[in-house]
Parts: C-alpha cells; structure tokens; sequence
C-alpha cells in the first residue's frame, strides 16, 4: 500500500492536537487535584506523612496495574523506560511525599503556595524539556499570574498546625522547613509534569500515569511497610476517605485528564491553567476545614482568575515549520 493513499491519509492521530480540547481537559484535572492539599492536611490528622505520601502511590499503582492488564497495554520500549523513572520521580515519589510532610505544620491555604507555583514552573520545564517557544506576551502574563497566585496564597493568614502549636505564618519573606519542602514538591511536579505531558504523546495519556505508578511501586510498598512498622495507622472514618481520595483520584483518575490536556497541548498554554487551583484550593480548605476566607480570598481569587485566563488565550507563534504543512 503506497504512503498517500486514502487507506493511509486518512488515519487520525490518537489524541488529536485541539487547544481548546486540551485547555478542557486540563481544567478537569485542575477541579480533581484542587482538593489534594486540603485533604491531606485531614488526612495528616490521624496518619503519619510517610504513610500518606506512600501509600496512596501503592493504591493508585494497584489500579494502575488492573487497568493495563485488562486493556492489555503493550510495555514501554527503551529510553521510555528511563523517561516513565523520570515522571515517577517527580509526580508519584516526590511531589506526594514532600508536600505530605509539609502539610503536617502548614495549613492548606499556606500549602497552596505550591499549587500556585507549579504553572510558572511547569510551563518552564515544558519549554526546556518540549522546545516550544511561546511569545514575550505569554511569559509577561504567566510572570503576573504567578506573582498574584504567589502573593494570594501567602498573604492568606496563620492556622494552627497542630493543637498547641503557634500558628504558621503565611507572611512573604518567610522561609521555613516547610516551605523548603514545598519548593521541592513544585521543583519535582513540573519536571514529571513536562517530562509525562512529552511521553503521553508516545504511550497515551492515562497509559503514562499507569506505568509511572508500576514502576515505583516497589519503592512506594516499601516505604508504606516502613511507615507502619513504624506507626501503625489509625485513623477516623473522614481522614481515611480522605486518604482514599488522594490514593484514589488525586494520584491516578485526575492524571487521567491532566496528561491528557498536556499531551493535546499547547503544553505551556495547558499548564497555565492550573493558576486557577490554589483558588479552588484555599475556598476547599475554607468550606471543609474551617479556615478563615476574607476579602483578599475573594479579591486574589478573582486577580488569579483573570490572570489565567488572559494567559490561555495569548496564542503561540507558529513556527515556520508549522506554518508550511
């Protein structure tokens, strides 16, 4: 059969590059994941870090596994392998363990600091990883949304952590442990989220979380085993559920539309979406645990709102090779 012929020509691309369909799916992502933080400040309150941040890995990983052998998913090939080491590392070992330990002292409207981190750093690590070239435009709209999600989410006030400790500061200029770890998290996330959102392209969407979440289930069951040896968890019907949530949603069904969005792309336009999250974030840790909302909630949500969607909508040059097909 010759290379043009209709049998050929005719054949659609997997996941079909449709901004708008991708901007969608991204948003999907975004709702899921906007509980995570919440839910892990309920689910800190009765279980330990470590167990949190591995174990939901293991529950998401063993409906990771179902789900490839069912649809009998061939294996990735080569150098697949070692870029799947790559997301693993960032969104199913880093990210959940890091903000895990976080989220024991901070509060989650101070932990959205590092949701409203990740689109600026995503949308880096999507131009150096992806080689896209976005316009002076899209980065000087990505610098303000950032700067405003940054200085919404910090400017919320202190929370106590923990009953009997000082409330933690959600002051600029302050710099403490648990910050360090949040900076970790978004520096881990958007290296897995721009190095999945390329990968998605080869081996499918929902497929590339999957066997991020197989492959580093050795390391996660053991660290789960590790947490319980150490302190067997016990915990109230909510914090469980909320730990459910995260094994559940945040580390495998949200990853379905997230990666999905990154891979239909523009990547670093997709990204940008989720300046929206640490909004939908702090209202989540406003309605369900009872931490204070003001006017700077309102008036930074809405300025962190405006920001993305300015951001979506500034198109990406083509490049010249584009333009000539």
């Amino acid at each position: 059969m010759r290379d043009n012929s209709s049998a050929t020509t005719l054949v659609r691309p997997v996941i079909p590059s449709r901004t708008a369909t991708g901007l969608w799916w991204g948003l999907l992502g975004v709702a899921a994941f906007s509980f995570t933080v919440p839910f892990t400040r309920v689910a800190v309150g009765g279980l330990s870090p470590l167990f949190i941040g591995s174990g939901r890995a293991v529950v998401a990983a063993i409906l990771a596994a179902f789900a490839l052998a069912l649809t009998r998913q061939r294996l990735p090939r080569g150098r697949q392998w070692a870029r799947l080491a790559v997301v693993a590392a960032g969104i199913v070992v880093g990210f959940p363990l890091l903000t895990s330990f976080a989220l024991t002292t901070a509060p989650a409207s101070h932990g959205a600091v590092v949701i409203a981190l990740l689109p600026a750093a995503t949308a880096t690590a999507a131009v150096l990883r992806g080689r896209e070239h976005p316009p002076i435009a899209f980065w000087l709209v990505t610098a303000v949304g950032a700067v405003v999600a940054i200085a919404f989410a910090m400017a919320q006030p202190g929370q106590p952590a923990q009953p009997g400790q000082p409330a933690q500061s959600g002051a600029l200029g302050q710099l403490n442990w648990a910050d360090v770890l949040l900076l970790g998290a978004v520096i881990a996330a958007a290296i897995g989220y721009a190095e999945g959102g390329l990968l998605a392209r080869e081996l499918g969407a929902w497929q590339t979380v999957s066997w991020a979440l197989v492959l580093a289930l050795p390391l996660m069951a053991g660290l789960t085993a590790l947490s319980m040896s150490q302190q067997p968890p016990s915990a109230s019907p909510v914090q469980w559920a909320a730990f459910g949530y995260l094994g559940i949603v945040s580390m495998f069904f949200g990853f379905f539309a997230w990666y999905r969005g990154l891979a239909i792309g523009p990547m670093a336009r997709v990204s940008q979406v989720q300046l929206i999250q640490p909004v939908l974030s702090i209202c989540w840790a406003g309605l369900l645990l009872g931490e204070s909302l003001g006017w700077t909630t309102i008036v930074g949500g809405l300025a962190v709102i405006v920001c993305a969607g300015v951001a979506v909508r500034v198109r990406l040059n083509p490049q010249p090779a584009e333009q000539g097909r």
